[in-house]
This record gives structure tokens, sequence and C-alpha cells, in this order.
């Protein structure tokens, strides 16, 4: 019998639809191991579009079963729902031991927790949030079981860390250069994107900033901006302003850098080659954003909502012309050697034996 996957994600205008892009391609990867999959979204109108069925990005229905369950972040499963499974994974950023411990007799999985929440789970995937660097080996012994460096426990919980477990879209698989491309020597098309929602606003803070490089001529290239609160003030000239982007994935290798915040269009970015300068959203998002940083996948200009303009202005001057050339051709060979597309096909091998030992 196939064993049925819960992928339970929650989305809003806080968190967006990366975490409903993650989980579709996720149940891909499952379903190819021969389970089944299920999309358990709560959230705002655009989770119930989800849970009704229909894709968050297409104009066509979900290649698995989905199910919408309200508004409330942490809405218990349904009973019918949860007696069909062999585990769950919970990807929804904010969660509770509480709201884990519900979910029992399942077998429970995490993505990404910095709380002590997951210590009554049974697996945590951290990709960012204890460093991305993580080595295959030397390979150790403890309690009879092979163990990885990425590999650790907290509490009762196993946890596997970096970005080995980073998951993008099979799309930014198949489209990934087979040799590093090469960096222009300045940037000429420049992709600005927060996500869907963008709460802080951070597309006008962009947009004044790159407005004031093309008004002192420090920057002549075409800015293509995802706003989707729109923009205040006229486009300068290169810029063109959009409330959308469909089949994203597909359009990023179109540009020769992005600049964004975390999520899965910096991963497919960095997993495609594209060279990225990143602002976090928040505090939280920062912390991940750093650790890419530090392995030398990204850009890191701080935390949007709080930057100083002048500052972000001449990183940012220096990162798009020909003195960044350099620092964007290491980061281009960094971020491909971090996320090399597979994560997709690792996480679902994990909860795969982790489904196994329920049976």
């Amino acid at each position: 019998m196939s064993p049925l996957l819960i992928l339970r994600v929650h989305a809003d205008l806080r968190l967006g639809l990366g975490h409903v892009a993650r989980a579709i391609a996720l149940q891909e990867s499952w379903r190819a191991l021969g389970g089944q999959a299920c999309l358990a979204v709560s959230g705002d109108d655009r989770a119930r579009r989800v849970g009704g069925g229909t894709h968050p990005f297409l104009d066509q229905p979900l290649p698995c079963e989905a199910r919408y369950l309200g508004a409330d972040l942490h809405t218990p499963l349904p009973a019918d729902l949860k007696a069909r499974a062999a585990a769950v994974l919970v990807d929804q950023w904010d969660t509770t031991t509480a709201f884990l411990q519900s979910l029992r007799p399942l077998k429970v999985a995490v993505m990404e927790d910095d709380t002590d929440a997951h210590e009554s789970a049974d697996l945590l995937f951290q990709p960012f949030l204890e460093g991305v660097r993580w080595p295959d080996h030397p390979v150790k012994v403890v309690n009879g079981r092979k163990v990885r460096p990425f590999e650790t426990a907290s509490g009762a919980c196993r946890v596997v860390r970096g970005s080995s477990f980073i998951v993008v879209d099979k799309a930014a698989l198949d489209l990934r250069p087979r040799r590093m491309p090469l960096q222009p020597l300045a940037v000429h098309k420049l992709l600005v994107t927060f996500g869907g929602s963008d709460g802080p606003n951070l597309a006008q803070k962009a947009f004044d900033t790159l407005a004031r490089l093309a008004a002192e001529d420090r920057w002549r290239g075409a800015c293509t901006l995802l706003a989707p609160n729109g923009i205040q003030g006229d486009p300068f000239p290169g810029c063109t302003v959009v409330s959308g982007i469909p089949a994203l994935t597909r359009r990023i290798p179109d540009f020769d850098a992005i600049w964004c915040s975390a999520g899965v269009t910096l991963a497919e970015s960095l997993c495609m080659g594209i060279p990225a300068a990143v602002w976090g959203q928040n505090e939280r998002q920062h912390a991940i954003l750093a650790d890419l940083a530090i392995a030398n996948g990204c850009f890191d200009l701080g935390v949007g909502p709080g930057a100083d303009l002048a500052i972000a202005r001449e990183a940012l001057a220096q990162w798009l012309g020909p003195e960044g050339q350099d620092n964007r051709q290491e980061q281009v060979r960094d971020g491909m050697a971090l996320v090399d597309g597979s994560a997709a096909s690792r996480v679902a091998e994990e909860l795969w034996q982790l489904a196994q030992g329920a049976s």
C-alpha cells in the first residue's frame, strides 16, 4: 500500500506562497518513490485556492490531493485525513510543542525550527539555521548506527542540517547549466522580487535605491521589479514594474542577477547560477541569509525594513558594476555548490524511511 504523506503548510501575507511551492516540489519526489501526498493548507484566500486543488502559480489542477483547513495556523488535521496517513511534514515556519504532539500517532517531521518545539517531532530538516556547509564524511558509529557530520540530535528528534536539504522546484534542476556561467562585466538585466506579498514593502525601497543610481548614471542596466503592492513614482528608464511574473522559475535565467529575500526564489537562483543580492524581511529571515552569505552564496545587504538606503545604494552600485564582477562570479560558483537541485529527493527519501518505521 502506498503510504500517504501529509504536507502541512500555511500561506498568508506574512509567509507568502514559498512553503506551498516547497510542498509541491516535495510531493513530486514523494510520489516518485511510490507514495501518495496531500497538501493540508491553512491561511488566507490563496491558501483556500490551493486547498481547493488549484495550483498556486499555474491555471491548472494540483498534481496531488489537497485540503483547506481554515485560516488558523494551528488548525488540527481532520480525523479522516490523519487516519489515512503514515507521516506528516510540518512546514509553516511557526509551530508549537502542543501542535506537533497533536499529530501523533503519525510520524512527525518539521522543516526549519529555531525553537525547542521540534524536540516533540521525530525528524527536523535544518537547511539554514545551523550553518549551510556540512560534509558527508567522516562517518562515525553511534548506538550501532552510522552517523554523518550533518546529522545530530535534539532531544529525541533526529536533525539533518545543511544546504543539501534546500528544496527547489524540479524546473530549477532542469534549467541548471552544465558549466558555471560567466558573469558579465556589469549587470545588464536585474530581477527584483521580495515575494508575492512583500509585507515590509521592500520593493518600494529597492525602486528608490535603483532610481537614484540610474539618476546619478551609476548603473545603466534594465530592471524588472515585482511589486504586488504597486510603486509610488514613475519608473526610471529601463525599469519595468509588474504585479506578478507567471512561471517565475523559468524566467530567472533570463537575468544577469537577482535582488530578493530568503525563500524558494533565492534557492532556485543559486541552483541555476544566478548571483543574488539579498535583503532580509525581518531579523529571523536575515539569520538564514547570513548563513548563506558566510558560505559566499549571496551578497548580504542586511535587514531590509531597517536598512540605511545610502549604505545599501553604495554597496549595490559596486556589486552591479564592473568592480563586482569577481564577487558575483565567486557567488555563482559557491551558490551552485550549495544548492545542487537534488534536495527534494533527499528530503523525500528521509521521510520515506521515517514513514516505513511507522509500519
